[in-house]
């Protein structure tokens, strides 16, 4: 049952899958909070595991960069492996002044410039948007938690914004304007996934990077200064 892009057989992953964007990342996840754990795929060094999360079943891989990337291992887990449900756990730049550097940003609905939709054929501009249920229950448990957080749209761009041959704010500033939150690469392409395929999905970030500022975390506290998202999400997906 193994795709071109994946090694795992029917029945290894999951129903729900927590998805963060660099696979090394899934590795520490599955290391550090789950039980009975192997790894299930490796193609491509995209790395994937399965295991037990206080006795519930849960899968962590990595989508890679970019819309392309995640969009192409979310349809494959959501049609090929019969993936009900995926979080994404990424980073961000945030585009707004009151976000603080570690900040949970929850995505609610996703714009972007890429071209993403246009294999949809839809007569006009399509905002793809989260699970409510799984929204509600994300902020519940951040609250509880005593996390900081923010909810709102989120700006997911083809183009990283440091590297853009328009200028970083020229880039970003008119979605800031409109009142989008932050910017990452893979919400918007995940959300159209799941809406196109019938099934679930809910995008946690952390707010790593401000696009105002400048300021961010730094390189030796990137995995452990997540780690709140990835509470979040784990009891978001097994929550009552």
């Amino acid at each position: 049952m193994a795709t071109p892009h994946n090694a795992a057989e029917l029945g290894d992953i999951a129903s729900t899958v927590l998805m963060p964007g660099d696979p090394l990342r899934a590795q520490y996840i599955a290391e550090k909070f789950l039980t009975d754990v192997r790894q299930v795929t490796g193609v491509r060094n995209m790395l994937g595991f399965t295991g037990l999360w206080k006795g519930n079943l849960v899968s962590v891989m990595g989508s890679g960069m970019g819309g392309p990337s995640c969009g192409l291992y979310a349809y494959e887990l959501y049609d090929v492996y019969g993936v009900e449900l995926i979080i994404r756990i990424g980073t961000c730049g945030g585009l707004q002044k009151f976000l603080q550097i570690g900040d949970l940003v929850l995505a609610v609905t996703a714009s972007t410039d890429s071209n993403y939709a246009y294999q949809y054929k839809l007569p006009g501009t399509y905002s793809p948007c989260a699970d409510f249920e799984l929204l509600g229950k994300a902020a519940g448990i951040a609250h509880r938690y005593g996390f900081r957080y923010a909810g709102g749209g989120v700006f997911s761009s083809d183009m990283f914004s440091s590297y853009n041959a328009l200028g970083a704010r020229e880039s970003w500033e008119p979605w800031a304007r409109m009142g989008c939150v932050a910017q990452d690469m893979e919400t918007y392409a995940l959300y159209c996934t799941a809406a196109w395929l019938n099934k679930k999905a809910l995008s946690i970030l952390t707010h790593t990077d401000s696009c105002i500022t400048g300021e961010g975390l730094s390189a030796d506290c990137r995995l452990s200064a997540l780690e709140p998202m990835f509470v979040t999400a784990l009891e978001t997906a097994f929550s009552e």
